[in-house]
Formats: C-alpha cells, structure tokens, sequence
C-alpha cells in the first residue's frame, strides 16, 4: 500500500511502469489499487453533476458541454469534456445551440443553367420594365414558411408576393399573377421568364418559367414587347 501511494504521488514526474520496476512491484497491482472501488465513481459522478447544474443555470441555460467543461477547469475541477457531456446527458441538460442554417438552392447539376437574361444589370429605366423575385424562408412555430415577394428595379418597390408551406413553381406564379393584377396600368405584352439556378424549368399560361439566383435575390425579368 506505501509503495502504490509513492507511485501514485510521482505518476506525474515519472512513468508508472518505470516506478513499478524501481520498486519492485507489478503494474497491475498497482493498477489493481488505484482502481476506484464500486460506488466510488458513482459518489463523484453525483457530486460532478452538481456543479455542472449549478454550471449551467448560471448560464441561464446557455451553457453547453465545452463551455462547461471550461468553467470547470478553470475552476480546478479535473475532468474531461466527454464525462460531462455525459453527465449532462444523464441529468437532461442541454446548452443552446445556433440554428443551422438551410438555403433554399438545390442544385441538380444534371440540369442546364438558364441563360442570365438581365445580364447582371439590376436596373430599369421605367416602372414596369424589369422585376427581381426570389424565395425567402422564414422560421415560424409551424415549421417553415416560404415567401416569393417580386420586387420592380425601377422603384425597389414590392409589387406583389405569395406565401406558402413549399417553394414550388406554383408560388413563384401566385407572386407574378398579384405583382401583374396590382400593376393594372401596363401597357405593354410581357414575357415573363424566370430563372432558377440549375432546375428543371417548368411551364404555365404565364409564360416560361426559370430562376436565376445572384446576390441577395433571384432575378426575375419581364421583357416587355410592343403588341
């Protein structure tokens, strides 16, 4: 017992097998008594578990394993990220956690990118000339919900919208149809494509639909035309 408590004392200066050796005794005797008994663990896991609650209310509940694990060491409380990530599991604390960002793109790259028909020039010369769309997802208590605003370049005005719990074509074609029912004074035929980046273009008595995806919106063009 005197000589497991002297290696124990200088396991931190010295390796236990070269201790074990100087002193004539076995490392799995050693081993054998420096192995915490049964309940033992369990005594330091309830008094860990304290201080990692205490921990984390502190936070207001913030807190997560790593930044736990750091309060505690610098505390000088000797114990690893994983056991407290376990003991937090055990006790049903959980710290907050940013949300994970999801874009709206899913790009097929099996599909054709449709053609830039502005030409990156996010700009009109008239009301009516030129609109910019894209689909906007908006984290709700329900899940998500997604909004298709269509916006005219010449007054950075919103000249129609449509909301829905999917980001199909058919959204994209409600938001054209309440832009062009709300702008009752064009005069012009319009052709109105849209663009999305690397889909599979779809087809309406609107006309031929795509999205094209640049900067902060996806750019929807109406090229008007002479009757």
């Amino acid at each position: 017992m005197r000589l497991y408590r002297l290696i124990d004392a200088e396991t931190t200066h010295h390796a236990v097998s070269r201790l074990c050796r100087a002193l004539g005794v076995s490392r799995a005797g050693y081993y054998a008594w420096a192995a915490p008994q049964p309940g033992q663990r369990a005594g330091e896991d309830a008094l860990l578990t304290e201080q990692i609650t205490a921990a984390h209310t502190r936070s207001r509940g913030t807190y997560g394993a790593p930044r736990i694990h750091a309060d505690l060491r610098e505390a000088g409380v000797r114990i690893g990220r994983k056991r407290v990530a376990r003991l937090m599991r055990a006790a049903g604390l959980v710290g907050c956690h940013r949300r994970r960002r999801r874009g709206v793109t899913r790009r097929d790259v099996a599909v054709r990118p449709a053609p830039d028909l502005v030409n990156r020039q996010f700009t009109a010369t008239a009301p009516n000339r030129r609109w910019t769309a894209d689909i906007k997802q908006v984290p709700t208590g329900e899940g998500w919900l997604y909004v298709a605003p269509v916006i005219d370049l010449f007054s950075r005005a919103c000249v129609g919208w449509a909301m829905a719990d999917h980001m199909r074509a058919e959204l994209v074609i409600e938001a054209v149809e309440v832009a062009v029912a709300r702008r009752d004074r064009l005069r012009a035929w319009s052709i109105i494509r849209i663009k999305a980046a690397n889909t599979p273009q779809s087809r309406s008595p609107t006309g031929a639909l795509s999205w094209a995806s640049s900067g902060r919106w996806g750019r929807l063009e109406t090229v008007s035309t002479t009757p």
